[in-house]
């Protein structure tokens, strides 16, 4: 190891999984997920009522079905791609790489500590929220969810993390060359699918309290709101990687999914799958950018359950482009801003 590297340690951070399919271990993944109050940002008496009383009890069940639909030999895709990608960069770089899930396991904890086994002189961690686009109920969550345990635990070692990359160029590359190979097809439109959050959540994140969702062109006008505003972020992404790979903007359009109930951004995935079809929109390419691992919202809710609703309405061809997974050009990203940290380059701290 080099002088520079020797002393700090790098946490891949994603969003997690149950330990099983089996109803009770889905139970209490969807307890602890829900009932944070960066996802549902009620009271937490309230919170409780929703989540311990209605929501997780009647979703439980369902919710396990729908993971045993897309569980691997190996285990949950989605802990199972982490773990690959861990590996991936872990042979890019010297220092030792750890992965952490928000929810569930390996727990963030667990991943501090790994670190100090194998470097008991750590001096600093760099942690990588794999959330492109900055989201009260995904990447701030992360980042805080990590500052606490590094607190409550008092950990030496200082923690910082890598920014949402949502506009970073090695970012766009990597998912530039993961769409490429399909826009060879024959196609009418493609479909950016993005995780859905309620309004509420980019009013509340609006560092301006005066600009989000206040007009409609307010993602479209210059804003410092903007540095947390997801869903400037998911168009932004949208418009670089459209005019990077020369998509006409009449050939493409952007949606929500995974909506939990009234007042989340629009217009909604499922109900756009629904509608193409009838707009003569009849072979479609569909991907989800706020994603960069295969999970259930991917390989279940678009894959299958949106391939099943776009096809009943009269759609011909549905073609899923798969998250970036363990690219290349992905691992080759998240060790490129880890070897410039150590370089000095500061720019992708957030």
């Amino acid at each position: 190891m080099t002088n520079t590297s020797a002393r700090r340690g790098v946490i891949l951070m994603n969003l997690g999984s149950p330990d099983s399919t089996e109803v009770k271990d889905v139970y209490r993944y969807l307890m602890e997920f829900l009932m944070d109050r960066r996802v549902i940002d009620y009271s937490y008496l309230k919170r409780l009522l929703l989540v311990g009383g209605i929501i997780v009890p009647f979703r439980a069940a369902k919710s396990a079905a729908a993971y045993r639909s897309i569980w691997t030999e190996e285990g949950s895709p989605l802990i199972v791609i982490t773990q690959q990608l861990q590996e991936a960069v872990q042979a890019r770089l010297e220092e030792p790489v750890e992965i952490a899930m928000r929810y569930g396991k390996p727990s963030v904890a667990r991943a501090y500590d790994n670190l100090l086994k194998r470097l008991p002189e750590l001096e600093e961690v760099i942690a990588i929220p794999l959330y492109p686009h900055y989201a009260m109920s995904s990447y701030e969550t992360a980042v805080e969810h990590a500052k606490t345990v590094h607190k409550k635990g008092k950990y030496s070692f200082s923690l910082s993390f890598i920014r949402p990359v949502y506009n970073e160029k090695h970012y766009i590359q990597a998912l530039a060359e993961s769409i490429s190979p399909y826009l060879q097809q024959e196609y009418d439109h493609i479909l950016f699918s993005y995780h859905g959050v309620p309004g509420r959540h980019i009013r509340k994140s609006d560092i301006t309290g005066n600009h989000c969702l206040q007009t409609p062109d307010c993602c479209q006008t210059a804003s410092p709101a903007h540095a947390f505003c997801y869903r400037h972020q998911c168009f932004t992404t949208t418009r670089i990687i459209t005019e990077k790979l020369n998509i006409p903007a009449n050939r493409y359009s952007i949606s929500f999914q995974s909506r939990l109930g009234k007042g989340w951004l629009e217009p909604f995935t499922d109900i756009r799958l629904a509608e193409l079809p009838k707009e003569g929109k009849k072979k479609i390419i569909v991907l989800c950018p706020a994603f960069v691992s295969d999970c259930l919202e991917t390989l279940e809710e678009i894959a299958v359950e949106g391939r099943e609703t776009f096809l009943h309405a009269g759609g011909e061809s549905f073609t899923f482009i798969p998250c970036m997974n363990t690219g290349t050009a992905w691992v080759d990203a998240i060790a490129l801003w880890i070897k410039e940290y150590s370089d000095g380059e500061r720019s992708m701290i957030f």
